[in-house]
């Protein structure tokens, strides 16, 4: 067993075990990954960002 919390994307439930108690899903890590400087995807980051503004003011 993990000492991180997870979610079960399904039930909505959160957990430290390793699998879902209620369906045996696969959970989700809900924690953001760590800061870093030398980011490798803030470039794809940017580009979403910016395509999601241009839809955002048609």
């Amino acid at each position: 067993m993990n000492m991180k919390m997870n979610k079960c994307p399904d039930c909505k439930i959160y957990t430290m075990e390793d699998a879902c108690p209620q369906c045996g899903g696969e959970l989700k890590v809900i924690y953001p990954p760590k800061f870093s400087i030398e980011d490798k995807y803030g470039k794809y980051r940017r580009i979403l960002k910016k395509e999601a503004m241009n839809k955002k003011d048609d």
